[in-house]
């Protein structure tokens, strides 16, 4: 007996009790099933800023490395990225390819080889994910006969009742071969564990270890719980609850590996361990479940933005205004996507197709309407070129109020002409200006030089009543209201002719310096001269007939005009060219830059309109 009990002390580490506590058990598995359950979200998305060739060379590299849990892991990442890369990148080159377009329309599509090397990659992977899967479902099978043949020699152990020295030993290389043996198929593990677990404790009964040696393996494994319950009592205080369930599964890990305590600490330190456990797994499930109701709330938002896109791309339009109006309110819609988080893994994608589609859809019929705009702008040439012809055989003529009359109404066609080809539109509205200046000189010449305005003593004491009423004017503190009487003061002014020519720079000087006191602010000085000059000139035309103030009323207008119409062609590009950068990488603050562009252009656009209208108007 003393032999054997020293044989017994002399193995004591080979010997590793088994702990069959049922609520442990069942605990530990459900962390596993709930470890496995875990919906991992990708949404850093690091891959989808690179080029289609680096995606096909990482996942070449990691094919070739044959690690199947990393292909696992990452291969359907790898495709989504894929393929949002090529959709943006065959938006971004202009040249979007709809499946079937190539065979019916004959568009080359120019991704279609790297997309083919990508779908025989993604092959070769489902092919040794498939052979992976077999033989590993082979090697687990194999694994159960195996495990099954432990068991029974374990039993032959107790049936033969040797000698200690020979027993224990054998005990402890069947142990070391059970762990070396891996898994097992899963609907075969749960009875599997119960058998060997029962075995393994029959085992023990038949070794009859002294109660010395129990004590002490019961105090280490308790104080090896302890600890294990101290760090999961610290994980449920951690913010990052992802991370603490990932590490609260280590430490069952880690429980199921340790041997029983003493029955007197057994189910205390169970509880301790499942207590702290059951807060963190509460937490995981909240987290998920307000992720979940985020997502929800997501994928309604994005739903609704895809039904005004898609309201917006059915909507048919007939001119550039129309166009320009829905672009904006496109952009709108896409700065609001991009504000909403994700929806869920599953519908993602899915919703963001919806929109893309949506988006793709109107771009593409606004590109269509502006191809078709060039052949609007070639008929505009034509029409110009024939006012052109008209305007020409008109300036020789001696009927002077016939020929004027004829010139003036081709001026107001011409206005009604939308715009040309900008190479186009310097030449043709040179000949036509040209003509009608041709024409104006040779009226001039015909009926004398320039007659004065006599007046002066008069004008002077008109332009000094202004002035005292300038003085006179007290503000309310309305801009709008200033603003209105300031522009009634401009108008009264530039309206009276001219004053003695001694007395001219003195009333000026005054007229500033009273307007400055008042209206200094808001005033704007280059405007109000160039106006000014404008309406001195509409004054003399009304006033004398002369030729040359009508000349360089007309050449101010069609300044004015000219400008306008090569701002709003300006505008009209840039609003064109939304469309493409839209769908470029890195585009937003290009497109910012475009828009402050076209905002700027609008109101100074707003600015030329109202000068010309009061030029046709007064004159």
């Amino acid at each position: 007996m003393e032999e054997n009990t020293t044989a017994l002390n002399a193995q004591e580490s080979a010997i590793e009790p088994v702990e069959t506590n049922a609520l442990e058990t069942k605990a530990v598995e459900t962390n596993e099933v709930a470890t496995a359950e875990q919906e991992i979200l990708d949404e850093k998305g690091d891959l989808s800023e690179k080029s289609l060739n680096e995606i096909l060379s990482y996942f070449q590299k990691m094919i070739e490395r044959g690690d199947q849990q990393e292909l696992y892991k990452n291969a359907e990442i790898i495709k989504a990225a894929f393929y949002k890369v090529l959709r943006r990148e065959k938006l971004a080159s202009g040249m979007f390819v709809e499946p079937g377009m190539a065979d019916k329309e004959g568009v080359t599509n120019p991704f279609e080889e790297v997309e083919k090397a990508f779908k025989d990659l993604y092959g070769q992977y489902k092919a040794s994910r498939n052979a992976y899967n077999s033989q590993m479902q082979k090697q687990r099978e194999n694994n159960l006969v195996e495990k099954n043949k432990i068991i029974e020699s374990i039993d032959e152990l107790l049936q033969k009742a040797e000698d200690i020295n020979h027993t224990l030993p054998a005990f402890r290389e069947l142990q070391a071969k059970w762990k070396e043996i891996g898994s097992v198929p899963q609907e075969n593990a749960r009875e599997l564990w119960d058998r060997y677990n029962h075995t393994v404790e029959r085992f023990y009964d038949f070794l009859k270890i002294n109660k010395e040696f129990r004590d002490l393996d019961f105090k280490k494994n308790y104080e090896a719980k302890v600890v294990l319950c101290e760090k999961a009592e610290a994980l449920a205080e951690s913010k990052d609850i992802v991370k603490a369930f990932n590490d609260l599964q280590k430490l069952h890990e880690e429980w199921k590996e340790l041997g029983p305590v003493s029955k007197e600490h057994r189910e205390d330190i169970w509880e301790r361990f499942r207590a702290a456990t059951s807060v963190i797994n509460k937490k995981h499930q909240e987290h998920f479940a307000v992720m979940k109701e985020r997502q929800k709330t997501n994928l309604k938002l994005k739903t609704e933005l895809c039904e005004q896109a898609e309201q917006i791309a059915a909507t048919e339009c007939t001119d550039s205004n129309m166009w320009n109006s829905l672009s904006k309110k496109m952009d709108e819609l896409m700065v609001t996507w991009r504000g909403i988080g994700f929806a869920s893994k599953k519908e993602n994608q899915s919703i963001y197709d919806r929109f893309r589609a949506a988006c793709d859809k109107f771009y593409g019929s606004k590109r269509q309407f502006y191809s078709s705009f060039k052949d609007v702008m070639q008929e505009n040439l034509k029409k110009k070129t024939e006012l052109c012809e008209q305007a020409e055989q008109i300036k020789l003529s001696d009927e002077w109020k016939k020929a004027t009359d004829q010139l003036i109404n081709l001026q107001k066609v011409w206005k009604t002409i939308g715009p040309v080809a900008r190479k186009h539109s310097d030449a043709v509205w040179k000949r036509f200006r040209a003509a009608c200046d041709e024409f104006f000189e040779r009226k001039a010449a015909h009926f004398g030089a320039d007659k004065e305005d006599g007046n002066y003593e008069e004008n002077m004491a008109a332009k000094k009543a202004v002035i005292e009423a300038i003085k006179a004017y007290q503000s309310s503190g309305d801009e709008a209201a200033d603003k209105a009487a300031l522009t009634e003061f401009l108008t009264k002014w530039h309206s009276i002719g001219f004053v003695p020519y001694k007395a001219k720079d003195a009333l000026q000087k005054e007229y500033d310096k009273v307007l400055n006191e008042k209206f200094g602010s808001i005033r704007n000085l280059d405007e109000e001269r160039k106006m000014g000059k404008i309406r001195r000139l509409i004054n003399d035309v009304k006033n004398t007939g002369s030729a040359g103030a009508e000349r360089g009323v007309r050449a101010e207008r069609e300044k004015l005009l000219n400008k306008f119409h090569k701002l709003e062609s300006d505008i009209a590009t840039l609003e064109n060219n939304m469309g493409f950068f839209a769908k470029s990488k890195n585009a937003d603050k290009l497109l910012e830059d475009i828009k402050k562009k076209i905002e700027a252009g609008k109101a100074e656009l707003k600015q030329l309109e109202e000068k010309i209208k009061m030029i046709d108007k007064e004159f």
